[in-house]
């Protein structure tokens, strides 16, 4: 079965080895798959590509659409996964988008690579069927915050939030770009009961000055409440580029 992928440049898929930028596995060496299409409409969304096509009127601030045309690219599942096998990395994160959209081609791509350890982001939305959750080791979890523009409830759905925080798989990863957006962060993890260990609060920001602005006040965050911090190691690498 086809996959939606986004494309580094017009016909090439966006898959490549790189370092992963964030949350726990940050600094280790990866292959990125980076999906199409998404659920949801961050204003501030740095892969907007993968979503905001001509004729989607959901608010960016960018104000930029993109032709879907030269940005997606559809390959049967055993194509990506021999892609993926030509990185040569042993460790592959699945990034969008929303990956979990495409949830059923992805457990069949992944039957072709049963030795990968596999990593997934996600908004946090989308439940997982059995057939792919039996291969993830890890999940990356970022449930959109008020600052993103989605409504709370398509963005934070309880039963959702309940999965994820009793699966020990699961760290979560909040996007913060104002210090009061904490009050939401520690509503969700009383709420539904996450472990302090699991969360990274996360500066948004697509240039290193705005995100090192914003850890001078992450970091105090962190140790007022004993959550973890994430950088944006590819940022400060590689720019705000697609294939990084």
């Amino acid at each position: 079965m086809p996959l939606t992928l986004a494309t580094q440049a017009p016909d090439e898929p966006e898959i490549f080895a790189s370092l992963q930028g964030e949350g726990p596995s940050a600094g280790m060496p990866v292959a990125f798959l980076r999906l199409s299409r998404c659920n949801l409409a961050c204003v501030w969304c740095d892969t907007a590509y993968t979503w905001h096509f001509e004729g989607d009127e959901r608010p960016h601030r960018s104000g930029e659409t993109y032709e879907r045309r030269p940005n997606q690219l559809v390959l049967n599942e055993a194509e990506v996964a021999r892609r993926i096998a030509e990185t040569g990395q042993k460790r592959l994160v699945i990034t969008g988008g929303e990956p979990l959209m495409q949830a059923g081609k992805l457990a069949e791509m992944l039957e072709h690579l049963p030795d990968m350890q596999v990593e997934i982001e996600t908004n946090g939305t989308v439940d997982p069927p059995a057939r792919l959750d039996i291969r993830v080791d890890q999940y990356n979890v970022s449930p959109k915050l008020a600052h993103s523009g989605n409504p709370a409830e398509l963005a934070l759905k309880p039963e959702m939030l309940d999965r994820w925080a009793t699966d020990e798989r699961a760290f979560f990863k909040f996007v913060l770009a104002a210090p009061g957006d904490i009050e939401e962060v520690r509503a969700l993890a009383q709420t539904y009961m996450i472990p302090a260990r699991r969360i990274f609060l996360m500066p948004e920001g697509t240039d290193g000055a705005t995100l090192r602005s914003r850890m001078e006040w992450l970091v105090p965050l962190c140790l007022e409440h004993g959550f973890r911090l994430s950088d944006r190691l590819h940022i400060h690498l590689f720019g705000d580029t697609r294939g990084t």
